[in-house]
């Protein structure tokens, strides 16, 4: 797999790259811009789930042609390290967050951090920032938002009020809760944000209404006194959409979009001209020929719960890896493009025997220059950089 970014054959528009790994799995990569170029973390090892799953980090300094090699920054021989995080903070400190779970077990997720204080080229300890919690785990996906700090439309200078969340940071969460009977399954998974008015040391949590089985809660900044978010469905139906006018406090019941989601992640992004950029997998359940008991079959574990009418769906094909684009706030999305076709084989998470095909877990994200970059799995054999211009995602292929 070639790590030198090029043009994607018969596509000059679009740059390409692996990013290098020492790992035989990877997946859920997080892209995000730094102070000279851009950061990528994900986890990797033999498999998710296996304590042997760690968090690393890979650079592309700014001018640079390739990633650097992967770097570790997680090991804990105990517990699978998954989905990872970055976020400059406001201070000039660059957080890394992550999940750590004992085996399949989600609801046994606490999540922890480490900062760098020179833009990810030195860290500090591993520290845990939200325990374990009775019944349920914490897990995380989607960056944290800091609510912009302009003035809402039809606001007056001077009259801004806290409500609107000037300042405040927010982090999406979805408590991964175990069923009466049997492991964790995703089944019963709620999404809540979790809120700091003081610069990340402490924090308050705001459900979600009406978010059983809405997860990776992805959350835009509309800059008019407005946050849009957008989620993932255990039902692998649709994507969903909630909206909140008061800073993130309170937030209305997601409701399905036109979008289509097969119970995989998604993440949105306010592009500089304010349209918003969803990355996603153009598939549901009713693309699927075949259903997985659980996301990990291949690992084995506690019984599982039966399967039900309201069982979250495992198994549905992670393909095509598509970009929408919408003016209209996420109700219409009239310009789509793949970045990826197949048949998005999942009904494994196997890496060793090289036997899943999906693309899956894109993550996003816009810079100064107007390139809209992406991340994203590749038969969870690596992960995979793709820059594009963002009307690119609206020409004609």
């Amino acid at each position: 797999m070639p790590d030198t970014i090029a043009p994607a054959p018969n596509d000059a528009a679009r740059a390409e790259a692996f990013i290098p790994t020492p790992c035989v799995q990877n997946h859920a990569g997080f892209i995000m811009p730094l102070r000279d170029g851009l950061g990528c973390v994900w986890f990797g090892g033999t498999q998710e789930g296996v304590p042997d799953i760690s968090v690393h980090f890979s650079r592309l300094a700014a001018g640079a042609t390739a990633w650097s090699e992967a770097v570790r920054l997680s090991d804990d021989p105990t517990r699978s390290e998954q989905n990872p995080l970055l976020f400059p903070a406001p201070d000039g400190t660059l957080w890394l967050l992550w999940t750590a779970q004992v085996a399949g077990n989600q609801d046994t997720a606490l999540i922890r951090r480490r900062i760098s204080r020179d833009d990810g080229r030195s860290w500090g300890p591993i520290e845990t920032l939200f325990d374990e919690q009775p019944g349920f785990g914490t897990f995380i996906r989607s960056p944290i938002t800091v609510v912009a700090c302009d003035r809402p439309a039809g606001v007056p200078a001077g009259r801004e009020s806290p409500a609107h969340g000037n300042g405040a940071w927010l982090l999406p969460i979805w408590r991964c809760t175990k069923p009466p009977v049997g492991a964790w399954t995703g089944d019963l998974d709620t999404s809540s944000v979790l809120r700091s008015t003081d610069g990340g040391a402490t924090w308050r949590e705001h459900a979600v209404p009406g978010s059983q089985g809405c997860v990776h809660m992805s959350i835009i900044d509309m800059r008019d006194g407005s946050l849009l978010a957008f989620f993932r469905s255990r039902w692998a139906d649709h994507v969903y959409r909630s909206e909140s006018l008061d800073g993130g406090i309170t937030w209305s019941v997601p409701a399905p979009t036109v979008l289509p989601n097969n119970n995989a992640s998604v993440q949105a992004l306010r592009l500089a001209d304010g349209r918003i950029a969803l990355a996603f997998n153009a598939s549901s359940r009713d693309d699927a020929t075949g259903r997985r008991l659980s996301l990990y079959d291949d690992i084995g574990g506690g019984e599982v719960a039966p399967i039900t009418e309201r069982s979250a769906f495992w198994g549905a094909p992670r393909a095509p890896m598509t970009i929408a684009l919408s003016a209209d706030r996420g109700l219409t999305w009239p310009w789509q493009r793949n970045l990826e076709t197949g048949d998005g084989y999942c009904m494994t998470n196997n890496s060793k025997d090289r036997l899943n095909r999906e693309f899956s877990y894109p993550t996003l994200c816009q810079t100064p220059d107007g390139c809209l970059h992406i991340v994203y799995t590749y038969w969870r054999q690596a992960i995979k950089y793709v820059r594009v211009m963002p009307d690119w995602v609206t020409a004609v292929s």
